[in-house]
């Protein structure tokens, strides 16, 4: 899915919310709600007024990874994005070129054989691309401990419609667990991002619950609108049975974030059942495939060429996605991952029209 429209750059959340203003916080986004093509504006603090008991987010609890480090490809200036760690102990990355403003630019990997200097003597060996004729993503393998040298010298990836690097910190989100092997996402789930505390209180006091699972995200890349590559997730025996619950029941699915999208419907069968899974997920969901479990999809504003409207479109149909993305330009939302969100409710009661293939 492609929508006609332009993002004006003065759109583009350059900080995050909480340094916009004096008295701010995270939660100090804009809040768009939509349900089918009807659309209503909020505070993000509104949202457990919005949600009701019986009510489930699903939420993800990787954390976000230190993922940029700078090195040197021969003599030349170099940025690695580390992406995803492969089970054979190799690491998928992105290689960029420093654009002398902060931020970098792409840059095609490889060839196979060639080296990437990086501190602490950790060296990179590119062996093949990660998806045949993409030179974006590659493959390779570390000579030293790669989250260690993420720890120590590693920083937040930043793209350039940002205004400055930012702590780890303004990257990880409430939910964010450790994890004793340092695995984690190299972009954040940014839709939790505007999630506190007190919010999470708020919600659990009217009834809301919870039902954390875990997908590691890779590098998206701003630039190239890629389907995803496969990522790393696991949706526990406890989720899976909250989940479950709610669909027998009168509450809604809403993940948080398309990355929880993913997982959920990576973990449920043909009849819509949701069972505990963990490994590797493939799964793109496009209006085609359709969502068997989530009923409502709480995101952040993303370009609209952005793959991840599909699966969008698979959750609200075309219609509605368009009718708000030209709201959010007419309302001059902020986008990106320190920008506003979009939480998209089911415009009829929640499991009568769930399909494969079909648009509700």
């Amino acid at each position: 899915m492609t929508l006609a429209l332009r993002v004006p750059e003065e759109l583009s959340a350059r900080v995050p919310a909480e340094q916009r203003g004096p008295g701010r916080d995270r939660s100090s986004v804009r809040l768009l709600v939509s349900r089918g093509t009807e659309v209503a504006h909020h505070r993000f603090p509104e949202l457990p007024e919005v949600l009701r008991a019986g009510d489930l987010l699903v939420v993800n609890t990787s954390p976000t990874l230190a993922a940029a480090v700078d090195g040197t490809d021969g003599h030349a200036r170099v940025v690695v994005h580390f992406s995803t760690r492969g089970d054979d102990g190799r690491w998928a990355v992105e290689l960029r070129v420093p654009d002398g403003r902060g931020t970098t630019r792409p840059r095609a990997g490889g060839p196979a054989g060639s080296v990437v200097s990086l501190p602490g003597c950790v060296h990179l060996v590119f062996e093949e691309p990660v998806a045949a004729g993409n030179e974006r993503l590659w493959w390779v393998r570390a000579t030293g401990d790669v989250p260690a040298l993420l720890r120590a010298h590693g920083r937040p990836i930043r793209y350039a419609y940002t205004e400055r690097d930012q702590p780890l910190s303004a990257y990880q989100t409430v939910f964010a667990l450790p994890y004793a092997d340092g695995a984690g996402s190299a972009e954040m789930p940014s839709a939790a991002r505007p999630f506190t505390e007190r919010i999470v209180a708020q919600l659990v006091s009217r009834g809301v619950q919870f039902a954390p699972i875990t997908l590691h995200t890779g590098v998206a890349s701003a630039e190239s609108h890629e389907p995803p590559y496969g990522e790393r997730f696991e949706v526990p025996e406890a989720s899976a049975r909250l989940i479950n619950a709610a669909r027998a029941g009168d509450g809604r699915v809403i993940a948080v974030g398309t990355t929880a999208v993913r997982a959920v419907e990576s973990a449920a069968g043909d009849d819509g059942v949701v069972r505990a899974a963990r490994g590797w997920t493939e799964l793109v969901v496009t209006p085609e495939r359709g969502v068997r479990v989530v009923d409502g999809l709480l995101t952040g504003l993303h370009e609209p060429e952005a793959s991840h409207l599909l699966m969008l479109e698979a959750v609200a149909g075309r219609a509605a996605v368009s009718r708000t993305y030209e709201e959010a330009l007419r309302g001059l939302y902020l986008w990106h991952e320190f920008g506003d969100v979009h939480l998209i409710l089911p415009e009829q009661a929640p499991h009568a029209a769930r399909c494969t293939g079909n648009y509700w």
